[in-house]
């Protein structure tokens, strides 16, 4: 959570690697949560402290952060591996090793359908 809204992005471009887009305003970015609030909640986040979970959602030392574009983002939600994955494909296999390293360090549970994805996934990298 950032409580200081003095510093912000005001020019440059940025490649969205969920999409490909060249983005040039920085309201049209979002970022992302690799592993999704919602999500790491529904895997064993419920059980943190609030500091626990804050750390979490600011962690800019693993993969967990990541600007996109707003309408990748938007259309990934709070979805998994098994239910959505970046449009380019030659992204995903640097997309599911960090969905899987965050998950691992944070000791956040993994269901079926989502290691079966991640597998999946993984087995073509």
């Amino acid at each position: 959570m950032v409580t200081d809204s003095s510093c912000a992005a005001t020019s440059g471009t940025w490649v969205s690697p969920y999409d490909n887009l060249t983005v040039t305003s920085a309201s049209s970015l979002d970022i992302d949560h690799i592993v999704p609030l919602a999500e790491a909640w529904d895997s064993g986040a419920s059980a943190w402290t609030t500091a626990q979970r804050q750390a979490f959602a600011n962690d800019v030392t693993r993969p967990q952060l990541l600007a996109v574009s707003a309408s990748t983002n938007r259309s990934k939600g709070d979805k998994d591996p098994a239910e959505w994955l970046p449009p380019v494909t030659g992204y995903r296999c640097t997309y599911v090793r960090a969905w899987v390293q965050v998950k691992y360090y944070y000791n956040l549970s993994v269901d079926s359908a989502e290691k079966t994805a991640l597998s999946n996934v993984l087995a073509g990298c």
